[in-house]
């Protein structure tokens, strides 16, 4: 049994948000040939090419087929987040994402698990998407590593948090927005070094502003691995040790002593990586993941675990094991 616990979606078409919100700076897509599209700002600036197993079901279980993949948890693409703009407007906007995921988990059921977007800018508008979310089937939301200016840790977030333990909803934490991006316009580095950083930021922040010992039962997992947290745990804890002052404002345990209250998922690339993490972050807290189906993703689908000197019960609990526990799912597929 193979659960893909990271992958994306988003509808094949939308109408225009600009002219529907009366203000620009959203995402369209340019459908400027068969299979493939162009999400483009709506000022005409491209973002980034895509092709139908961005938004066709169909093809995107041919792809599990092919691969071996029983079952795939999709969320939304984080740059159709939307947190900048109107709170009425990404509320109107999640809703729209959210019933598409609901219809896509409904009509291949078994095949796909959905996770919903909310209205983050917004606390009372995310909890009421979120009720709304669990309503409708979805098994958990995701959520970006910050909101606008705002990391996780800050108490404007505090009854979002209350909701999820009361809803029992998990929360996927995506890297997005990265930091420093206006000082590495080349080689991909947003996304290469920016997208760990700001996955490490979510998690330092979390554990630093005491989230989870406020909230014991919220359910968290964070995507790529845990980002560069995983390998940098020593200075973060010697950080918490050396200077209190200005870590342990919150006076929270040692750092280390949060490892295996949050989840990852197993986006590392390389074996001896996913050696590391599960040595670091413990195997029942880890979680295979692609990506999919963009090309920084694991495309392979889990090649490098199946294929690795990993023991098969090792292999059986990142490939299905630790989702289904996460999510709380019924059964393996869902």
């Amino acid at each position: 049994m193979k659960i893909d616990a990271h992958a994306h979606i988003l509808p094949k078409t939308w109408p225009s948000l600009k002219d529907k919100y009366g203000y620009g700076g959203f995402i369209r897509l340019d459908h400027h040939k068969p299979g493939a599209a162009r999400m483009m700002c709506d000022d005409g600036r491209f973002f980034r090419e895509i092709q139908e197993n961005c938004w066709d079901p169909a093809a995107i279980l041919k792809d599990m087929d092919e691969h071996g993949v029983d079952a795939m948890v999709l969320c939304t693409v984080p740059v159709l987040f939307n947190y900048w703009a109107e709170p009425e407007h990404t509320l109107d906007w999640s809703m729209f994402l959210n019933d598409h995921l609901a219809e896509v988990q409904a009509n291949y059921p078994g095949r796909f698990i959905g996770l919903g977007t909310l209205p983050m800018q917004n606390m009372d508008y995310a909890v009421q998407e979120l009720e709304r979310c669990k309503s409708i089937g979805l098994k958990g939301v995701e959520i970006g590593s910050h909101i606008e200016d705002k990391n996780l840790d800050d108490p404007f977030f505090y009854p979002f948090y209350e909701a999820c333990e009361r809803l029992e909803m998990p929360v996927f934490v995506h890297p997005w927005d990265m930091m420093g991006q206006e000082k590495m316009p080349k080689y991909f580095l947003p996304w290469l070094v920016g997208m760990p950083a700001e996955t490490s930021l979510a998690i330092c922040s979390m554990i630093f502003g005491g989230i989870f010992d406020k909230f014991p039962k919220l359910r968290v997992m964070f995507a790529h691995g845990g980002g560069s947290f995983p390998f940098t745990i020593g200075r973060v804890s010697h950080g918490w040790h050396c200077r209190p002052d200005l870590c342990d404002v919150n006076k929270i345990k040692d750092p280390r002593d949060y490892v295996g209250r949050f989840w990852v998922d197993g986006i590392t690339h390389d074996i001896d990586a996913l050696k590391f993490l599960i040595q670091t972050m413990g195997l029942d807290k880890i979680a295979y993941g692609t990506d999919y189906p963009f090309p920084l993703g694991d495309l392979e689908h889990g090649k490098f675990i199946e294929e690795s000197d990993l023991p098969e019960e090792t292999k059986s609990r990142l490939l299905n094991g630790t989702i289904v526990e996460f999510l709380q799912l019924e059964s393996p597929a869902g």
